[in-house]
């Protein structure tokens, strides 16, 4: 007999929040450079799967990889931060006029009321994987890569606040999968609590041997390219992704109009079977947003093409939202990208709201019995106002985004 699973009631929701402004917002992805290349690759849904050609022995799999990183030089001011994560971030920094947004934010507020959080997951790693690989006979890395602040879970972020020239709070935020989501519930804090007046937002994860390897080795990729919720699904691609958003208290453009987060506690890389925390993460972000269920229209779905999250988050989404809504996945295009998930469908949500295209679910063919009417596998046109993303890491560490197109209350 199936236990019905608990619905998250009201009592210890939390208040309706301010919505707050995202004035700027990029993205760059095995799908494109910025958000024109990103939209044409989901309108005409062109995936960015490839085999995977990344490290000396690869591991056999399909990888959502970014050209033109390797060919992207950083300025030479911050030359002693190169590295694959660094150049991505700097290569994304470049997209839809997002510098000179960030600079006209500093001249408003001042270097000193701009803050940065960043997620990511693997931040510089492969740096300090070349530093051991080339390492003289002594074990001392070479000399372009015996940089102290390089080799760090919070170099990325350094790196951005640097790149931009600002002087406040900045902050890593390392929960996995859910990382760069959680970024923005952490700028919402900041900005409520008069810590900032502007804050960028945003994750990177560039490829490396450690997560490629590391998932190999738990037996979570696949060998061809990845299929969410279908019944066939046999794991995950991994991609790379880097992307940004500025968030300020008032402005002209779409909002962040509510955040939750929880933590399951429950496996080291299983969510919980009812899905609970991933229940409370979306009852919260409804909450802030003072909005019930049957007023989203698209869903961004976490929907990795592993086994177990799939079915739970299918089940979660089937439990609480009625059937015209549009729910999905995007890692059929870019694979999953780790820590920068978050932004990277953040920027994809924000962007099926502003021209009305709520994707499909790319090489997805049959889908799972487990799965709702809400998860769709085409791409569907017409207006949309409010849209979440789901986003859950290892470790059950959840976090759900909602997001109101600009000019809607």
């Amino acid at each position: 007999m199936n236990t019905p699973t608990p619905a998250p009631t009201s009592a210890g929701m939390p208040d309706r929040m301010d919505p707050l402004c995202i004035s700027a917002f990029t993205a760059c992805s095995a799908i494109g450079r910025g958000s024109a290349a990103t939209l044409s690759a989901l309108r005409s849904r062109a995936g960015g799967l490839r085999t995977n050609d990344f490290g000396e022995a690869p591991v056999p799999t399909f990888i959502g990889r970014v050209d033109g990183i390797e060919a992207t030089p950083l300025p030479d001011k911050l030359g002693h931060f190169d590295c694959r994560n660094n150049r991505l971030a700097w290569l994304t920094l470049g997209q839809d006029g997002f510098r000179d947004t960030v600079d006209t934010a500093k001249h408003r507020y001042g270097v000193s009321r701009v803050a940065v959080v960043l997620g990511t997951s693997t931040s510089s790693i492969g740096a300090t994987e070349e530093g051991y690989r080339r390492a003289d006979a002594d074990g001392c890395f070479p000399a372009d890569l015996r940089h102290e602040e390089l080799h760090t879970p919070h170099a990325t972020a350094n790196f951005v606040q640097q790149a931009l020239g600002l002087t406040g709070v900045c902050v890593t935020i390392a929960t996995a999968c859910s990382s760069s989501a959680k970024a923005f519930a952490q700028a919402a804090r900041l900005l409520q609590q008069d810590v900032a007046d502007a804050v960028v937002v945003g994750g990177v994860d560039s490829l490396c041997g450690s997560v490629l390897f590391g998932f190999h080795s738990l037996q979570l990729v696949s060998d061809a390219p990845c299929r969410p919720f279908d019944i066939a699904r046999s794991g995950i691609n991994i991609g790379e992704a880097g992307g940004f958003a500025l968030l300020e208290r008032e402005g002209r453009g779409p909002s962040l109009l509510g955040y939750g987060e929880s933590s399951d506690a429950h496996h080291m890389s299983s969510p919980h079977p009812q899905g609970l925390g991933a229940r409370r993460a979306l009852a919260e972000a409804l909450a802030r947003g003072g909005l019930a269920p049957e007023q989203v229209d698209y869903i961004n779905l976490h929907g990795t093409a592993s086994l177990k999250n799939d079915e739970v988050e299918a089940k979660v989404i089937a439990d609480t939202f009625p059937e015209r809504v549009h729910a999905s996945s995007t890692k059929g295009w870019t694979g999953h990208t780790l820590g920068a998930a978050g932004i990277l469908e953040s920027v994809i949500t924000l962007l099926a709201l502003e021209h009305g295209l709520a994707p499909g679910t790319l090489n997805t063919r049959t889908l799972d019995p487990a799965c709702g009417p809400q998860v769709r596998v085409n791409n569907t046109e017409g207006p949309l106002q409010h849209g979440l993303n789901l986003s859950f890491g290892f470790g059950g560490s959840n976090c759900v985004l909602l997001f109101g197109r600009a000019g809607v209350p």
